[in-house]
């Protein structure tokens, strides 16, 4: 029954599908699940976060960053056991200053929803999952590339299932459910800081948190909670795998895995709709889907 799923995450840049949600892509890869990553952007624009990484010229060279970052792509796929594909746009940056700069001419934020959906649709029409996941409407944070991810992302989502729209791309696919991955949550954040000063060591996220606004709203969007905490050595791995963005010795790997493990041992989702009967709360993508066994498509 399990080979039969697939699931496709919908991510802004190369290293997004590491740090969110790579623990349970790995869990599924793991059971037999086929996942996909479309990943929209090369990541052009993104800058050197690793103090650690050198590479002669890279900081002037557009061309060597994209294809250093491919590479890192490379390396995070077969990591985690993914197919992935670009959808062949180009990173958007990170606009900085008050008041912000103009997006540069031709990025992705900038390409109409029509045009910059139709890759993605395709994607969708060939590989057929049966779940997608993406970012909310606020990109997970508000880098003008998440949010444009999150709105090609649902308007695929519609529109591979209609068969009057991009009838060029292939035959029409429903996804049956669709998900927002969440990351960090107060609640999350509480149940680590709880359990490192149970053991006696220092929280390091102590002064980020002090500052954090609890939202009801927030934490009311999370229905899906996936157990991964035995593939979070992997998403470390995958994580790793993209140098000019990681530091091996940054806020990620801050917090012992068995810490993790036993304060909050899943990786979060919110179900946005689902085409197939379910209730929520859920503890599997595929809730509702693998019941119908041998009748998937």
């Amino acid at each position: 029954m399990v080979d039969q799923l697939r699931l496709m995450h919908v991510h802004a840049h190369p290293d997004d599908e590491s740090s969110k949600g790579a623990a349970s892509t790995a869990k599924y890869v793991a059971e037999g699940v086929d996942v996909h990553v479309a990943t929209c952007t090369g990541g052009e624009r993104g800058s050197i976060l690793n103090p650690g990484f050198e590479h002669p010229g890279i900081v002037d060279n557009p061309e060597l960053i994209t294809e250093i970052r491919r590479e890192e792509m490379d390396r995070a796929r077969e990591i985690l056991g993914v197919k992935q594909d670009w959808l062949g746009f180009v990173d958007s940056g990170w606009p900085e200053g008050d008041p912000k700069p103009p997006l540069p001419e031709g990025c992705f934020a900038l390409v109409p929803i029509e045009e910059a959906a139709a890759p993605l649709v395709r994607l969708i029409r060939s590989f057929k999952p049966h779940v997608l996941t993406t970012y909310d409407e606020n990109g997970g944070y508000p880098h003008p590339d998440h949010i444009k991810c999150h709105e090609i992302s649902v308007y695929a989502y519609e529109a591979a299932a209609d068969p009057e729209r991009y009838p060029e791309t292939g035959e029409p696919w429903q996804v049956s459910k669709l998900y927002y991955h969440l990351g960090w949550s107060w609640k999350r954040m509480d149940a680590i800081a709880k359990a490192m000063v149970a053991h006696g060591l220092e929280n390091p996220y102590e002064e980020r948190f002090k500052d954090w606004e609890r939202k009801p709203e927030d934490e009311a969007r999370l229905t899906t909670r996936v157990e991964c905490a035995d593939y979070f050595g992997v998403r470390d791995q995958a994580l790793l795998a993209h140098a000019t963005q990681i530091d091996p010795d940054g806020f990620w790997f801050a917090i012992p895995h068995e810490i993790q493990a036993e304060a909050w041992p899943t990786e979060d989702y919110q179900l946005v709709d689902s085409k197939v009967e379910t209730s929520v709360p859920e503890d599997d993508l595929f809730a509702g889907l693998r019941e119908t066994g041998a009748s998937l498509p």
